[in-house]
């Protein structure tokens, strides 16, 4: 056997290994029932009942609803179905939602761009309930990026601090900056840095999300290293989505792994990557859920999910915190019920009297409202929801 041949069954050996160490070091996701189909999902509960919301991209931010965790989940509408008010981007859809709360009133942000592109903005809403129809668009926080800039401005995350609030954000290019948001959260009142950066995949990192775990201390910091999107086929493996972590006692700096390696060197504790038959999960974050503890939520592709293998959905779970970091137990998952298979399109509009634009809603349990699409096919997601793709 020559050595490019032991050295390729070697690789072979390796890559099998990690796959199979990945697969026992991780529980499955949590249970999801209903509308489970999501990318990017910003997950929080409304104060005034402890109804779980989650915002998802596209769709103009899809809202859906659910009373725990684990669903069921109902698909509620848009947030912002004309669009964002920010100069340059009428009519582009909605990305990457995040979600805060101060003084009675919730603050949407989210993210207009396209692709593979530094000409982008990060926008605001508002709104007392959450629900759809509610939300004011405020537009630009002042958060914007073009061709030359040191960073993307997508992906934004706000958190609390003692001293005030600040947005993180960023996408390849620098990666993850942050900047001090003003009083009334709708505008920066600041200078922005540079607070992680990678290496890695020429930069591939985003989705930041700083949560603060109470008596311990710290801040952490989770972030979404690799490829996002581009799945079909499958990119090599080790390459796709996954999620690290550093903390630091400051919320603004100081940001380090498990191994002490800087958060702007290339530092980056593995929190989850695909195992089983999860693939690439990332873009999420962290909620404390009453009665369950810390909860790790994101999307994943779900690799059981046949020739469906670019659609993504809803997972969570409950986090451990041996020596104050995070990990994803091996026990405890249930694994999802969710499905996707195609259903054909009907020529019967539904109570409308129209078809469904592309991205709307076309079938579903107990969803009366047009079951053709105008544009694309009607899709299966769940025995609850149905979209026009």
């Amino acid at each position: 056997m020559h050595f490019k041949e032991v050295a390729t069954l070697l690789l072979s050996i390796l890559l099998l290994s990690s796959t199979k160490l990945a697969s026992a070091a991780y529980a499955n996701p949590g249970a999801c029932s209903g509308d489970c189909g999501t990318h990017d999902p910003a997950v929080t509960r409304r104060v005034s009942d402890g109804r779980f919301y989650r915002f998802s991209t596209n769709n103009f931010i899809s809202i859906a609803s659910a009373p725990n965790i684990a669903g069921p989940w109902r698909y509620l509408g848009q947030a912002l179905p004309g669009g964002s008010k920010i100069s340059g981007f009428s009519g582009v859809d909605l990305w990457a939602p995040d979600v805060a709360y101060k003084d009675g009133l919730y603050y949407l942000y989210y993210s207009v761009s396209s692709f593979g592109s530094q000409n982008s903005a990060i926008g605001v809403a508002t709104s007392t309930t959450m629900d759809p129809g509610t939300w004011v668009d405020h537009g630009t926080t002042g958060v914007s990026s073009r061709s030359g800039s040191p960073y993307n401005a997508i992906d934004s995350n706000v958190v609390k601090t003692d001293s005030g609030f600040y947005m993180s954000f960023g996408s390849f290019w620098g990666d993850i900056y942050q900047i001090k948001m003003d009083n009334n959260l709708l505008n920066i009142a600041g200078s922005s840095y540079q607070v992680a950066w990678t290496s890695f995949g020429n930069g591939a990192m985003e989705g930041a999300f700083i949560y603060y775990r109470s008596g311990s201390g710290y801040y952490y910091l989770f972030t979404s290293w690799g490829n996002c999107c581009q799945l079909v086929p499958r990119p090599p493996a080790g390459t796709e989505y996954h999620m690290r972590v550093c903390r630091s006692a400051s919320a603004t700096s100081g940001f380090k792994d498990k191994n002490g390696a800087d958060c702007r060197s290339s530092g980056g504790t593995i929190v989850l990557q695909s195992h089983d038959y999860v693939y690439a999960p990332g873009h999420g974050g962290v909620i404390d859920v009453p009665g369950v503890g810390a909860v790790l939520y994101y999307h994943y592709v779900n690799n059981n999910q046949g020739a469906n293998q670019a659609a993504t959905y809803f997972g969570w779970n409950v986090l451990d915190w041996p020596d104050d970091w995070p990990i994803v137990g091996t026990g405890g998952g249930t694994p999802t019920t969710t499905t996707s298979r195609a259903t054909q399109p009907t020529s019967t509009p539904g109570n409308g009297g129209t078809c469904s634009p592309l991205y709307g809603q076309c079938g579903g349990h107990n969803f009366n409202g047009s079951k053709c699409c105008s544009s694309g096919i009607c899709k299966y997601s769940n025995d609850w929801y149905s979209q026009c793709l």
